[in-house]
């Protein structure tokens, strides 16, 4: 394994670790600013638009530029920004600093899948992705509930102070790990756009946005679920927590290997059997056993399908994949909020704590249906031979280099 793939995992670790874990120090963070907690909420909104803004914008602005300092220099604008959250005088400021942090999140995560694609041979990209992601994985697992512990024991900016110290770690790493990748092509800014021609760009696209949004819209209002229908104490959410980010950790890993065989496959069973987990959990969210073991394969079906999500948009895109990538990233927080905005409209409308549960379960059924055809019109135009090739067609099994 490319010793530049563990310096990527760092990076995303401490990326992962910024965004999920002031969830669980609002309160905190509320109290030292004199703000509602619902004011304090819009840090974790306020940093989600940043990283569509930044997947978008950061992405397109640094083309021309070469990878691995375009990695570095991400990775300075992530440790600027923590320091600056951790030594905020005020909500403002702080609100500045989530924003610098959220800037990098996208970008880096789209180039850097590209850097992590090209680390590696073409039959095994999707799994350097996943090794990748696995920092973003672990951040769930191990990151939250540390980073909770750690800012309720010493106060919340120490948290930010730890993040900030990965961010220096993964730096360190990407200027020692990563090769330079000078002798490769850097791509224009004209041709990077041109890869959304490709209707199967968008096709990936929309499959993102559905999947993710699903997922994250029964897993947006969980705690409630928890402590309201399944009958969880409250001291028992982080717990269960854990156990959802052992789920993601062990759906990355097998999504990885799964797409490394077949992308569109692999993505199809996946998706489909979120679908049936959803179903389920809603079903038989009154039982605590049932609602462990949903939580689990809802995090694993769920995350399983992120590798391939990432490898199908850069295979489709192989001649400019960074900017498809980093629109990949976008996609990937904009259903986390259609899936927030969609679940909170079910329990306003006294539906219930387990309506978010049945409504991701039908968006995610919408992102099957678009799969599946997205799946259909690959095959059908592979099969029409050569002149398929102009397409952008890939074979759903790896895709190939992309040209960074």
């Amino acid at each position: 394994m490319p010793l530049g793939l563990i310096a990527l995992a760092i990076g995303a670790f401490g990326i992962g670790l910024t965004e999920f874990v002031i969830m669980g120090l609002l309160p905190e963070v509320a109290a030292d600013f004199s703000v509602t907690e619902a004011s304090a909420g819009w840090l974790i909104s306020g940093y989600a638009l940043g990283v569509v803004v930044g997947a978008l914008g950061v992405t397109a602005a640094t083309t021309r530029l070469p990878r691995k300092a375009v990695l570095i220099g991400l990775m300075v604008l992530f440790i600027a920004g923590n320091a600056l959250t951790a030594i905020a005088p005020d909500y403002g400021v702080a609100m500045l600093g989530r924003l610098i942090a959220a800037l990098c999140h996208g970008a880096f995560f789209g180039i850097g899948s590209v850097v992590a694609a090209s680390l590696v041979a073409p039959a095994k990209q999707a799994g350097a992705i996943a090794i990748m992601f696995t920092g973003l994985t672990a951040a769930n697992v191990l990151g939250v509930p540390f980073g909770t512990f750690l800012g309720q024991q010493f106060g919340w900016r120490a948290t930010f102070w730890a993040i900030a110290a990965i961010g220096v770690v993964a730096l360190v790493g990407i200027v020692a790990l990563v090769p330079s990748l000078a002798g490769l092509p850097r791509p224009r800014l004209r041709t990077e756009l041109a890869a959304f021609r490709s209707g199967q760009v968008w096709l990936s696209l929309v499959v993102t946005v559905l999947a993710y949004g699903g997922m994250f819209g029964a897993f947006t209002y969980i705690a409630y679920t928890l402590t309201e229908v399944s009958g969880f104490a409250p001291t028992a959410v982080p717990w269960l927590l854990v156990l959802f980010g052992v789920g993601l950790f062990v759906g990355n890993w097998a999504g990885g290997r799964a797409a490394d065989r077949s992308i569109d496959a692999t993505l199809v069973v996946f998706i489909a059997a979120l679908v049936v987990v959803l179903l389920g959990f809603a079903l038989t969210a009154g039982s605590a056993v049932a609602t462990v073991v949903s939580l689990f394969l809802m995090g694993g079906f769920g995350f399983g399908t992120v590798p391939g999500l990432q490898s199908r948009i850069m295979g489709y895109a192989s001649s400019a994949p960074t900017l498809a990538s980093g629109a990949n990233i976008a996609a990937f927080n904009v259903g986390n909020a259609l899936g927030a905005w969609a679940g909170g409209l079910g329990i306003a409308a006294g539906l219930g704590y387990t309506s978010p549960i049945w409504i991701g379960a039908g968006i995610t059924s919408l992102a099957l249906v678009v799969m599946v055809a997205a799946a259909v019109a690959a095959k059908r135009s592979r099969a029409a031979g050569p002149a398929a090739g102009s397409t952008g067609a890939v074979p759903t099994g790896t895709a190939p280099v992309p040209a960074i």
